[in-house]
């Protein structure tokens, strides 16, 4: 990702708001309830520091008009947050029940996106897509209701199978779905099994298909020809037990907690990189401009992705590491920000993926999304350019079918001010002394051990990262010695 975040130049920030929509719809009041949800350590931060903000942000509203703080400030698609998780009276009738049915072998990335359908992420989805639902997100891009209105759905949420599997599964109409682990974790009922034309899937999906893909090396090219739909019944949260799952709120774990901030906004930014000064300038000068436009408290969810990523990316457990530094360090305010693990994987699609992005994070409760340059985009697999339009992302998300409800914020170009020795936005009148710098230049600096420059990133959270290479120097050393010694 690169620091170049462009913006319109509209009053410093412009609002996509909701096609056809009235004002009112961002200002209605309904109740909220307080979350008893308090096991994340970035929770616990803000209670620590200032333990009467609530109280604080209640006396600031207007007492007399006894209207409470909004609580579902935008409604998951559907009308209805999905979950489904077998309620506990009933999980051992369903394990056993599973033991019975044909199986179907999960690989990790399968299991990533059961674990994004159960808690509600793809609402109103509430299982594998069966061919209708894959034809319609596909070519659409969206999925019909039986309402006659859309939601969007740009990518496609499936599971394949190979021959063998499909011939096991034969008349079934039901089967159990086993983790990589070995354990049965879900059921899939009233199963539809059809054609898995990759090539289509692939062309449709990344507009490309050259080699080199990475979720496609890794997941499409072996999987099987088949895919299997069906609802999904799980047994049990999914959990990774990687040392993070205290950092993996579900949708409705969400919403809880920002009615327990007492939010009136919620602004996503969604990243797979590490927080620079950069990313904290756009996320703070959000925050900035919706108190401007009468917001009380905006609250900020900083959603790293937590799925599969390619190889070069910093690792999850990494990154986790050094966005704690950037709190603790107060680049970002712990009181006004919530960080959680989005459990998808990454596809790389660019355009046709951010549109995935954001309407998951409908789901989860956020009516503000922040977009910036190239998102969810790589460069070409076997070309010296970017994959995509660095400005589409930003402009299929103010136009897609079925995101009206969401307010899409692009920003300005942030780079390094080498004069102020600080993050800034870009001053084209000044361009000589603005330093940009990209994702593998940042990765770059920490392999080799050179600094980037002052104010770049906070230094607790840049010694993370030179730790990790450090660290990824030794592992390849020892492994060059272990393969030297063999021969």
């Amino acid at each position: 990702m690169s620091l170049l975040i462009r913006s319109s130049y509209v009053s410093h920030l412009t609002l996509y708001q909701p096609r056809n929509s009235k004002s009112s719809s961002f200002t209605n009041q309904i109740s909220f309830f307080f979350s008893s949800f308090n096991h994340n350590p970035f929770v616990n931060l803000v209670n620590k520091r200032n333990p009467t903000i609530m109280q604080s942000v209640s006396s600031s509203s207007s007492s007399s008009s006894k209207m409470a703080v909004k609580s579902s400030l935008i409604d998951p698609d559907g009308g209805e947050l999905v979950e489904l998780i077998v309620p506990e009276s009933e999980i051992g009738a369903k394990k056993a029940e599973s033991e019975t049915m044909p199986k179907v072998k999960l690989t990790k990335i399968d299991l990533e996106w059961v674990h994004v359908i159960s808690e509600g992420w793809a609402s109103p989805l509430k299982g594998f897509m069966r061919e209708d639902e894959y034809l319609q997100s596909l070519h659409f891009n969206s999925l019909r209701l039986q309402n006659g209105t859309f939601v969007n759905m740009s990518l496609p949420i499936v599971l394949a199978i190979d021959d063998e599997t499909k011939e096991q599964i034969g008349s079934s109409q039901n089967v159990a779905l086993v983790c990589p682990q070995g354990d049965i974790i879900a059921s899939l009922r009233s199963i539809e099994i059809y054609k898995h034309n990759k090539e289509e899937r692939i062309a449709r999906t990344w507009g490309t298909t050259s080699p080199g893909l990475p979720y496609v090396e890794e997941y499409i090219t072996p999987s099987g020809n088949w895919l299997i739909g069906g609802d999904l019944e799980v047994f049990e949260p999914i959990k990774y037990n990687d040392g993070l799952d205290h950092y993996r709120l579900s949708p409705k774990q969400l919403r809880k907690e920002f009615d327990n901030r007492q939010a009136d906004a919620v602004f996503a930014f969604q990243l797979r990189n590490p927080v620079h000064n950069g990313h904290a300038l756009l996320m703070n000068d959000t925050r900035k401009r919706l108190l401007d436009m009468g917001y009380k408290n905006p609250i900020l969810l900083l959603h790293p992705l937590g799925g599969f990523t390619k190889a070069d990316d910093v690792p999850l457990d990494v990154r986790m590491e050094q966005h704690s530094k950037v709190l603790e360090d107060g680049v970002l305010d712990p009181e006004t920000t919530i960080v959680s693990i989005f459990p998808s994987p990454m596809h790389y699609a660019g355009p046709t993926e951010v549109q995935w992005h954001a309407k998951a994070r409908i789901n989860a409760g956020a009516n503000f999304y922040i977009v910036g340059r190239d998102p969810a985009g790589m460069g070409h697999p076997t070309e010296k350019r970017d994959l995509y339009d660095p400005d589409h992302g930003k402009k299929v998300l103010s136009m897609a079918p079925g995101l009206e409800k969401l307010n899409i914020l692009p920003f300005r170009v942030a780079a390094y001010d080498t004069v102020e020795k600080k993050m800034a936005f870009f001053d084209p009148s000044r361009a000589k002394e603005f330093l940009f710098i990209s994702g593998t230049k940042m990765r770059t600096y920490a392999r080799t051990g050179e600094n980037p420059p002052d104010g770049f990133m906070c230094p607790s959270g840049w010694n993370v990262l030179v730790k990790y290479y450090e660290s990824l120097q030794e592992s390849e050393e020892s492994s060059k010695q272990q393969a030297v010694v063999s021969a």
